[in-house]
């Protein structure tokens, strides 16, 4: 009872943010940004109730975009182009239309600078065009005020606005070009001011005010009727708590139209408006600004890599970059000692997202991957975004696992993931990028790090401790074990892979094990950068490092390999049950239940694949352990790990192997393959071919090998479909889960530069 009011309060160390730092005038950099990364266009400060801005757009007779949805029609999208501060390029195809939006800031005054958008619209087929309409919106969230500059009584030329962090400002609608912005093109206006429930609530106001009663009349053209807005007074019993302005432009692609917005305190330095020619030519500077930065960074092009494999990372690394986002808000917790959820402290996270259709949200263990690439690409930008995470933790040490800050970010996710549960951990992979970022960065920013680390490392040590010394043991594995095959760990990261088929406190984990090694390590290198004891991170990362005691904890002679225990049976299997009847009530439906064929026992789990490879995979085992050739066996094989595609998550012989875990639940780590872990096996490789040892030769084949079937598959479903993958079959290499998926996926660009 004494730990539950420690749910709530945030940890007593000085924040790793410095209050201030993120604002206009200490960060002017990056203020103003894309970080609504759930929408398919829009941009917010990093305030926590901004200003917003966006686009929605409709092809009459077909729906509302707005968000980014999974298999809507939109057959592809993603940034092109894009350095994480200033400057983006991305593409959208729906049905024909191609939607190409940009994107400039200029700096200038105190209140974050300026910044243009251009729209361009056009058909890719031939024939009549459809009727077109754009919707570009300003909206506030509890603070701030707008005030609609109309021309003719119905188009919306402007939006006066002020807001506590922005200041004054103007956000202008010019009147829509050609293309190539060669003289007026017609179009019809509409106008729509309301009141706004909640910023999730956008898409659904905006479909609310819709009505077939606004008719398109070309000079010499026939008239037709289309779906325009008109002001209806929000959503009905929904009190409004901030304002909405938009303007509504229906067209006949094709088609530029342009926004500005213009800072008031910008006035003395701004040398003109950034719209036309000059829009244009400061959209070609920042092109080729960005295609030199990333030959410097990653060296593709002298590597001899091709264009379009050039071009694919570059959309790699833009995607992910275009896919930070800014929240605000708290998360909704619960304590294994109260029952009741409570929500948590007022937060705020600067984040990459690992998708922004299905998981536009922060991920704990993600964002350690985010942030190796990020790191390469802008440091100042990886450290920004790791010392935001770090402030999440809680007076214990806990960081949850998923962060769903605001209204925006809640109404994404299924109820079932909203609670967090404060048990729960998650790979501490932020000190697997720490480690990479740890040389170059400023000694003050590591001495606000260090207390929140030593704290949060502390946290789990102390509560993911295993059943003997130097064991570990993730918390939180599925609490019903009857209904899955093998109940899941979510807090694993691996959430499917399978596990003891009975959990129990006497379970030992593979992979946290290492985990905790490589954390062990790390706060030592830092402790002993800042002059800190680091004695006993020394200690626990040489127990954890000991091969000899690795060994006798988790090494199966009966399996061949390193793995799990617990009790565990090898013969489980689903099949549907019938509840007995109850006199009088309607017979129940049939339940999918597991049946356990033969009693578990303590032993070591038969699963081979990531887990197994883990002492591998973070480069625990010496250069010359005798275990290491068993390893390089396995990912070698196509019976267990190998595929022409990427090395699978689990082997093929496996009894689990591509088995749904319930009717509902079909299998994710179970066989695909994902790059988050190729990648760690590619730099791990990479690490035993350049050791002096007896296996650097097979470890250098099996690099060589398996980078080039990495990335062919992945730049070859990019090719085909568009996108990077959640993760990709093992079978045929096809693209698999969420897209687009530019998280941990995105790391491909780091293989291609082989920056490991």
């Amino acid at each position: 009872w004494s730990d539950a009011p420690r749910l709530v309060p945030p940890h007593p160390a000085p924040p790793a943010v410095p209050p201030g730092s993120t604002g206009p005038l200490a960060s002017p950099t990056y203020f103003w940004g894309t970080y609504r990364p759930h929408v398919y266009f829009g941009m917010k400060t990093r305030s926590p109730r901004a200003v917003v801005t966006g686009l929605m757009w409709l092809q009459h007779g077909s729906n509302l975009r707005h968000t980014n949805e999974q298999n809507n029609g939109v057959s592809r999208y993603g940034w092109l182009m894009h350095d994480g501060e200033n400057f983006g390029v991305q593409e959208i195809r729906d049905q024909g239309l191609l939607l190409r939006t940009e994107f400039v800031k200029q700096p200038g005054g105190d209140h974050g600078g300026d910044w243009s958008w251009r729209v361009t619209v056009k058909m890719e087929g031939k024939g009549p065009p459809p009727l077109l309409s754009l919707f570009f919106y300003v909206a506030t969230d509890g603070q701030g005020t707008l005030r609609p500059v109309l021309e003719n009584g119905t188009r919306l030329a402007a939006v006066a606005g002020t807001a506590e962090e922005l200041g004054d400002f103007t956000l202008t609608f010019l009147p829509p070009t050609r293309e190539g912005g060669e003289g007026p093109k017609y179009a019809s206006y509409n106008f729509l001011a309301a009141g706004v429930p909640g910023l999730h609530r956008l898409t659904d106001l905006v479909r609310h005010s819709l009505r077939e009663s606004s008719v398109f009349s070309p000079p010499g053209r026939p008239r037709r009727r289309f779906f325009g807005v008109s002001s209806t007074g929000g959503l009905p019993g929904e009190p409004p708590r901030g304002q909405l302005l938009l303007h509504q432009v229906t067209l006949e692609p094709p088609a530029v139209l342009e926004v500005t917005l213009e800072s008031a305190s910008a006035v003395g330095v701004r040398q003109g408006r950034l719209a036309g020619p000059a829009l244009s030519a400061a959209l070609a500077r920042h092109a080729a600004a960005f295609e030199q930065r990333f030959e410097d960074t990653f060296g593709l092009g002298a590597r001899g890599v091709s264009l379009p494999q050039r071009r694919f990372a570059q959309a790699a690394l833009s995607e992910m970059l275009g896919g930070i986002g800014f929240f605000h808000g708290r998360s909704l917790l619960r304590s294994e000692h109260q029952e009741e959820p409570v929500p948590g402290a007022e937060s705020t996270l600067f984040t990459a997202v690992p998708s922004r259709s299905c998981f536009p949200r922060g991920f704990l263990w993600d964002e350690g991957f985010h942030l190796l690439l990020l790191s390469r690409w802008d440091p100042a930008l990886a450290r920004d975004i790791l010392a935001h995470w770090l402030d999440l933790l809680n007076a214990d040490g806990w960081i949850p696992r998923e962060q769903i800050l605001g209204d925006e970010a809640r109404a994404r996710v299924p109820p079932e993931f909203v609670l967090q549960h404060s048990e729960t951990a998650n790979p501490p992979t932020l000190l697997l990028a720490l480690e990479r970022m740890l040389p170059d960065a400023p000694l003050p920013y590591l001495r606000r790090l260090f207390p929140r680390l030593r704290a949060w490392f502390e946290w789990l040590n102390r509560t993911q401790a295993g059943p003997e010394p130097f064991t570990f043991r993730w918390r939180g594995r599925d609490s019903d074990p009857e209904r899955f095959l093998n109940p899941k760990t979510l807090s694993s990261g691996l959430d499917d892979y399978p596990r003891a088929s009975h959990p129990s406190a006497e379970e030992r984990h593979l992979d946290l094990r290492c985990w905790m090694a490589l954390g062990a390590r790390v706060l030592a290198v830092l402790a002993e950068h800042l002059g800190e004891s680091s004695a006993p991170y020394r200690s626990m990362a040489a127990a954890l490092s000991d091969n000899d005691l690795l060994d006798r904890l988790h090494w199966a002679p009966e399996l061949g390999t390193f793995a799990d225990f617990g009790n565990h049976s090898t013969s489980v299997a689903l099949r549907w049950h019938r509840p007995a009847p109850v006199p009088g009530r309607t017979p129940p439906a049939p339940q999918l239940r597991r049946e356990v064929r033969v009693a578990p026992r303590p032993q070591f789990v038969g699963a081979l694949g990531y887990v197994s490879l883990f002492p591998l995979l973070l480069q625990l085992l010496r250069a010359d352990s005798p275990r290491l050739p068993a390893l390089l066996d396995s990912m070698d094989n196509s019976s267990h790990l190998w595929s022409p595609f990427g090395l699978r998550s689990l082997a093929r012989d496996s009894p689990l192997y591509l088995q749904d875990n319930t009717n509902l639940d079909p299998p994710y780590w179970r066989g695909s393959v994902w790059v988050n872990i190729n990648f760690l096996a590619l730099r791990a490789l990479h690490g035993y071919a350049q050791a002096a040892g007896p296996h650097r030769e097979r470890a250098a084949e099996l690099y060589r090998g398996l980078r080039h079937h990495l990335v062919t598959n992945v730049f070859r479903q990019y090719e085909y479909t568009g996108f990077l993958w959640e993760h990709y079959s093992d079978t045929d290499g096809a693209g698999q889960g969420c897209h687009p998926f530019a998280g941990w996926s995105a790391l491909v660009v780091l293989a291609m530069a082989e920056d490991y």
